[in-house]
C-alpha cells in the first residue's frame, strides 16, 4: 500500500452529521444522486493536505448547518505501511487545527505526510478563464512537490497587500518599502523556482508514461517582461518598479503576474482553443502526470480525488483512467451520479453511496 486513508470519520462537517468509513488501499467509487453529499466526502478528504481543501471554502463554511457548532475529521493514514492518527477540526468557524498522533502540528507537518491531488469539475474552465484559477491550479502542484510552497505563497501575499497598501496611499519613502521587497524578492523567488520544478516534474512524467491520455507543452509565462532571476534581482526589479506601481496603486512584477500556458501537444493547438473534451483530457493527463511524478519522488502515488470526472468521460476513456489509476496504486476517491459509471472498475474499487435523509447526507457501503 501507497498512501490510502483506511478510517474516515466525518463529524458536522457540511451536510454530514457523522461518518465512518472503513478502507483499504483500492480506489473508492461514491455514487448517490446530486446534492446528496459525494463532493463533501472528497472535500472532507482533501482536508488532510495544507490548505483550504478543494473548494477553498473558509472554515465557517465548511460547518453543518443549522447546528454551526464546528467540524471535526478524523483518519487514519497508511503512508507506505506507516500508520497515522490525524485529526483537523475548526471550532466556531475559527482556523483550522490539526493533531497527528495526538500532537499538536503545523499544515507543512501534514504536507510531508499526506500528499492530495484533485480534480473537480469548476477546473474544466481552467484555460478560458483568468490567469488566477492556472496559477492556483499549478500552485497545488507545486505544493504537493514541496509542502513548503504554501508557507513561501502565504509570506509573499501577506508583504504584497501591505506593499499595496503604501502605494494605493501614495507613500513615495523608500524606507517605508526596502523590507517588504526583500520579502517579498525572497519569498517570490522560491514561488517561480517551485513553480519551475513542478513543471519539470510532469514534464518528465509524461514523456515516460504510456497513457491513453493527451500530453500537454506547459510554460511558465509573465504578464509583460521575464520574471528576475534571482532574489536580488526581483528585489532591484520591484525597486525600480515602484513609481509605476503608485500610479498604477498595485505590485506589477513578481510571481503573481506569472500565468500557465498549456498545447495540446499532438495537435499543436492551444489549450484554450481546444474542445471542452480534448480540454478535460488534458486535465486529467496533468493530475494523473502529478501522480506519477509524486510516485517517483516519494516512493507512493498521491491521494487523487475526482469529483464528477467519469460523466464526462466515452467509455473508453473512462475504462483508461480506471486502469491507470490501478497501474498507479493510487486510492483515488472518484464520484458520479450512478454505480454505472464504475462499471470497468468491478472489484478493483470500494463502492460506497451516498443518499439525503431528514437528518443529512448518510454513507453506505
Amino acid at each position: 500500500m501507497g498512501l490510502a486513508l483506511t478510517e474516515l470519520t466525518v463529524s458536522h462537517f457540511r451536510s454530514h452529521k457523522l461518518a465512518r468509513l472503513s478502507l483499504d488501499g483500492r480506489p473508492v467509487a461514491i455514487h448517490g444522486p446530486n446534492g446528496a453529499g459525494k463532493t463533501n466526502i472528497l472535500e472532507a478528504v482533501s482536508l488532510f493536505s495544507p490548505g483550504r481543501g478543494m473548494r477553498r471554502a473558509s472554515a465557517a463554511e465548511m460547518t453543518r448547518r443549522p447546528e454551526a457548532l464546528g467540524w471535526k475529521l478524523s483518519a487514519v493514514l497508511d503512508a507506505q505501511g506507516q500508520r497515522y492518527e490525524i485529526e483537523t477540526w475548526s471550532e466556531g468557524g475559527a482556523a483550522r487545527q490539526v493533531r497527528i498522533d495526538g500532537k499538536a502540528a503545523s499544515q507543512i507537518d501534514l504536507g510531508k505526510l499526506a500528499r492530495v491531488v484533485w480534480l473537480m469539475p469548476s477546473m474544466d474552465r481552467l484555460w478560458i478563464e483568468g490567469a488566477d484559477g492556472r496559477r492556483r491550479f499549478l500552485d497545488r502542484i507545486a505544493l504537493s512537490f514541496d509542502p513548503s510552497h504554501a508557507e513561501a505563497s502565504l509570506s509573499y501575499e501577506k508583504a504584497m497587500r501591505e506593499r499595496n497598501r503604501l502605494l494605493k496611499e501614495q507613500v513615495r519613502d523608500a524606507h517605508w518599502y526596502a523590507a517588504l521587497e526583500a520579502q517579498m524578492a525572497e519569498t517570490g523567488h522560491r514561488i517561480h523556482e517551485a513553480r519551475v520544478a513542478a513543471l519539470e516534474h510532469l514534464r518528465a512524467a509524461q514523456a515516460q508514461a504510456e497513457t491513453a491520455f493527451p500530453s500537454a507543452e506547459l510554460e511558465l509565462i509573465q504578464t509583460e517582461g521575464a520574471m528576475p532571476e534571482t532574489a536580488a534581482d526581483l528585489r532591484e526589479a520591484l525597486s525600480e518598479s515602484r513609481f509605476r506601481d503608485l500610479a498604477a496603486g498595485r505590485t506589477l512584477v513578481g510571481p503573481h503576474r506569472s500565468d500557465l500556458y498549456g498545447v495540446f501537444a499532438a495537435k499543436g493547438v492551444p489549450a484554450r482553443d481546444c474542445s471542452t473534451g480534448e480540454q478535460k483530457a488534458l486535465l486529467v493527463s496533468l493530475i494523473l502526470s502529478n501522480a506519477r511524478a509524486l510516485a517517483r519522488l516519494i516512493g507512493a502515488p498521491p491521494i487523487v480525488l475526482l469529483d464528477e470526472v467519469a460523466a464526462h468521460l466515452d467509455a473508453g476513456r473512462r475504462a483508461a483512467l480506471y486502469d491507470e489509476i490501478c497501474a498507479l496504486g493510487a486510492q483515488a476517491w472518484m464520484t458520479g451520479t450512478g454505480p454505472e459509471l464504475f462499471a470497468e472498475l468491478e472489484s478493483r474499487a470500494q463502492m460506497l453511496v451516498v443518499t439525503e435523509g431528514t437528518e443529512g447526507s448518510t454513507v453506505a457501503g
